[in-house]
């Protein structure tokens, strides 16, 4: 069974289809990519994946658990966490608790127990202080931890969005084009760090990206969307070589 299987997933705004059943399946431990042009729909279809839209149509099934048309934070807990094309950090918050702010789902204690500091107040922070510096020495960021998140450069707040979002425990991570506004350094160091995260959290990972180089590079599969719609969608190599997907996606 795939961890995650949609089947005609389709949106309308105002009369126009912005994706017209579309349908993917992804296999536990993939690295897929979802390219096509601007405009395409590539992120409408993250946004209907998450919950921040509804689907008209279709049906989105996560590790065997129907998730259509729930909320945002329903879609997390079930197990699916994303970043976005334009990141989206608590920037008056340090590094630490924007990762600790991932790991609420999975800690928790009264709103009692919090304003009178009850000994399990002290108990749950220290635990989640403890794996958040985890997560952020997993990503070269834990000394760092204190400053404020507006504070760090461009890549690295790439990476700690990334590290938050996989504080949610997910079993599948939506990257919204993690390399954009990355320079060819950094985005060698993206490659290795998405590489390195699914094979070290055992993640099934779909990402959205105008890297060519990158997705021909780390991803196995791919889906190709055109105005809303499925263009294409295989191996990655022989996705590549198709001559529609040339013509519309690479202008050629």
């Amino acid at each position: 069974m795939a961890l995650l299987d949609v089947e005609n997933l389709s949106i309308s705004f105002g009369g126009l289809k912005a994706v017209n059943n579309f349908q993917i399946s992804i296999q536990k431990g993939e690295l897929y990519g979802l390219i096509g042009p601007n405009g395409a729909g590539k992120t409408t279809v993250f946004n209907l994946l998450t919950g921040v839209y509804k689907p008209d149509t279709g049906s989105i099934i996560l590790d065997g658990k129907n998730i259509t048309g729930k909320k945002t934070i329903e879609i997390n807990r079930d197990g699916m966490a994303r970043t976005f094309q334009n990141i989206r950090l608590f920037h008056n918050m340090t590094v630490l608790d924007n990762v600790k702010v991932g790991l609420h789902n999975h800690y928790s204690y009264s709103t009692l127990t919090g304003i009178f500091r009850l000994p399990k107040y002290y108990k749950v922070e220290k635990e989640m202080n403890e794996r958040a510096m985890e997560l952020l020495q997993v990503f070269d960021l834990q000394d760092e931890a204190n400053l404020l998140a507006s504070n760090l450069p461009y890549g690295k707040q790439r990476k700690l969005e990334i590290a938050r979002a996989l504080s949610t425990k997910p079993k599948l991570l939506l990257l919204d084009e993690p390399a954009a506004g990355m320079n060819p350094n950094e985005t060698a160091e993206l490659m290795d760090t998405i590489r390195f995260v699914r094979k070290n959290f055992d993640m099934t990972i779909l990402l959205i990206e105008h890297d060519m180089k990158l997705v021909s590079g780390i991803c196995e599969k791919l889906t190709v969307l055109n105005f809303g719609e499925v263009l294409a969608q295989g191996a990655t190599a022989e996705v590549l070589k198709n001559p529609q997907v040339i013509t519309a996606y690479l202008g050629e």
